[in-house]
């Protein structure tokens, strides 16, 4: 989840990166296009010296690529919905499954798929995706407390800290639906799937609650990244991955997976029923399961790769750092999101909208 961008991006959806926008002929691209909507910040983009991803698979191709970016999963069913057309889409794990559901996914053909072979066996057949006919995965991670050590007057360990009074005006909370509420849910000891709604209802009041304590400074996606690295704020919600970006920009900065247990999500490439271009978004989807082009997304954006080859290419200090790859013991207290049933999810909305009143 995995996932930053401006506010103009999630807004207008504009091409981020100049090189698969603006005008072309067809003698330059000769193969067509492949139009791909992915997360903000979640792909190596050729800034400061990484692999520009997309300038290579257009000129080893001669398919033009139509980059688009989006905010979160929700506003990407949204868009789906209301008939955006897109060749390759990389939602999170409970979206994929909500999407095979309802139709709105095209099996995929893995004889023009040959490089997912090197996905690790471990991610294969998971719950929102019980045969991997409709994705592949691209990047996993981890949720949990970004926080300023010279900020806060001890380690954090527990959700608590982010209802607690001495940060008021401090803490910045993650800008969507499942994951805020989830760290509710979690703070209460409920699993972040329940579908009590007594439960749902009880994490978003614990949530308004901490508005009305002053303790939320804003509710942020990207913002999170200036604000932290800038110590404008103790601490906040966000992805393992990202950290390890912000930690880059403030080695002041620290993070935990909360003693309770925190979300565990992967995000999977996937192409939408219907889509124009099929065979050009199994070469895109290919391409992005090859080695040298999983270790520059790896090294460029700091999450954490399912494929075999791009763990045994990485550095070692990559690996091995707990923060993108944890121990099996954190790793059981994690939890995937699962798809949620119509009722559950309709009220999440009018509850989401209660909190943001």
């Amino acid at each position: 989840m995995k996932k930053v961008l401006s506010l103009v991006l999630a807004v207008l959806l504009v091409c981020p990166l100049l090189t698969a926008c603006g005008g072309s002929s067809s003698s330059q691209y000769p193969n067509g296009e492949v139009n791909v909507l992915n997360w903000g910040e979640y792909i190596s983009d050729g800034q400061d010296g990484t692999m520009d991803v997309i300038a290579k698979f257009q000129k080893e191709t001669g398919i033009k690529v139509n980059y688009n970016v989006c905010p979160d999963n929700e506003t990407l069913y949204a868009n789906l919905k209301q008939g955006d057309s897109y060749d390759v889409i990389i939602p999170s794990d409970y979206m994929i499954s909500r999407l095979i559901d309802e139709g709105m996914l095209t099996p995929l053909n893995f004889d023009n798929i040959p490089n997912a072979a090197d996905v690790d066996p471990k991610f294969l057949n998971p719950a929102y995706d019980p045969n991997s006919a409709y994705s592949v995965p691209y990047m996993w991670g981890t949720v949990g407390i970004i926080y300023n050590t010279t900020m806060v007057d001890q380690a954090v360990t527990s959700w608590d800290s982010l209802f607690d009074k001495k940060y008021a005006g401090q803490v910045l909370m993650i800008n969507n639906s499942r994951d805020a509420i989830g760290v509710a849910l979690k703070d209460l000891g409920y699993s972040y799937n329940t579908t009590d709604q007594s439960q749902i209802t009880a994490a978003v009041n614990l949530l308004i609650q901490q508005k009305k304590d002053g303790i939320v400074q804003a509710y942020v996606m990207d913002e999170i990244f200036d604000k932290l690295e800038g110590g404008e704020a103790a601490m906040g919600v966000y992805y393992a991955g990202d950290y390890l970006t912000m930690h880059e920009n403030n080695p002041d900065l620290a993070f935990v997976i909360p003693s309770e247990g925190s979300n565990i999500f992967t995000d999977a490439m996937c192409i939408p029923a219907g889509a124009a271009n099929q065979s050009n978004a199994e070469k895109f989807i290919n391409f992005m399961c090859s080695t040298d082009v999983g270790v520059a997304n790896c090294e460029a954006i700091g999450y954490s790769t399912p494929l075999m080859s791009v763990t045994k290419a990485l550095d070692p200090t990559i690996t091995s750092n707990p923060v993108a790859y944890p121990s099996d013991d954190v790793m059981a207290s994690c939890e995937a999101f699962l798809n949620l049933p119509d009722a559950t999810l309709k009220f999440y909305d009018s509850e989401w909208l209660r909190l943001k009143a």
